[in-house]
């Protein structure tokens, strides 16, 4: 069931990014953006098991942050997919203030939601400097790396060649990182080293399989259909 979901889950959010991009041309990127380093930092406190690994659950919903991040790197710029990168750092310092703030509050008697934001939540602050250390290190590096080998291999042949050599190592930085800040402690440690190798393994996955949909928005771009 879980491996069915995770496809499912995968297609939902490669239909989102499109459709968002389609509609709203850049700025629909840079809405997901936020959207996907949220959702990610709640979904990732949720341990499942998939294909027979454990890992996190949020790690279709962030690696899809990367195709957002290359499409802005081949359709407008270096600048343009940087400026992505910090819109998510600063929604993820906001979400993780503002819910902090959210959980000091002395609920209502009648209140039954405390327990289960204190559960969700109450990791927030760990998981978020993992989250914003590997996404800053991750993105910084994805959004290089990308420029580089495009500088080298502008053809839009090797479109397939920069998305996946530059995420390939950013994602592998991201899952270690986050991994042993976020989770050190909370594991033993064989569990710690198989949630971030099959949370790399997944992640690749995801940016194997958005590679088509990186051609299709240039496709879009160049025809004029987006802004």
């Amino acid at each position: 069931m879980n491996t069915l979901l995770w496809f499912i889950m995968l297609i939902i959010n490669f239909i989102a990014i499109m459709t968002a991009y389609r509609l709203w041309g850049k700025i629909g990127l840079f809405i997901w953006i936020p959207i996907s380093v949220i959702a990610a930092n709640i979904q990732v406190v949720k341990t499942v098991e998939i294909f027979g690994f454990i890992a996190t659950l949020g790690n279709i919903v962030y690696a899809t942050s990367f195709l957002v991040t290359d499409i802005l790197n081949e359709n407008y710029g270096k600048k343009e997919a940087s400026k992505a990168v910090w819109m998510g750092f600063f929604s993820l310092i906001s979400m993780t203030v503002l819910m902090q703030l959210a959980l000091l509050f002395i609920p209502d008697e009648s209140d039954f939601t405390q327990s289960s934001l204190k559960t969700i939540f109450g990791l927030m602050p760990r998981i978020a400097i993992g989250s914003l250390t590997a996404y800053l290190i991750s993105q910084t590096h994805d959004v290089w790396a990308y420029n580089r080998i495009k500088a080298k291999w502008p053809e839009k042949k090797f479109i397939w060649l920069r998305n996946n050599a530059s995420t390939m190592v950013s994602q592998l930085l991201d899952s270690i990182v986050f991994t042993f800040i976020a989770f050190f402690g909370q594991f033993e440690f064989p569990v710690l080293i198989e949630i971030a190798l099959t949370t790399y393994i997944f992640k690749w996955i995801v940016a194997a399989f958005d590679t088509p949909f990186l051609y299709l928005a240039k496709e879009w771009k160049d025809k004029g259909k987006v802004c």
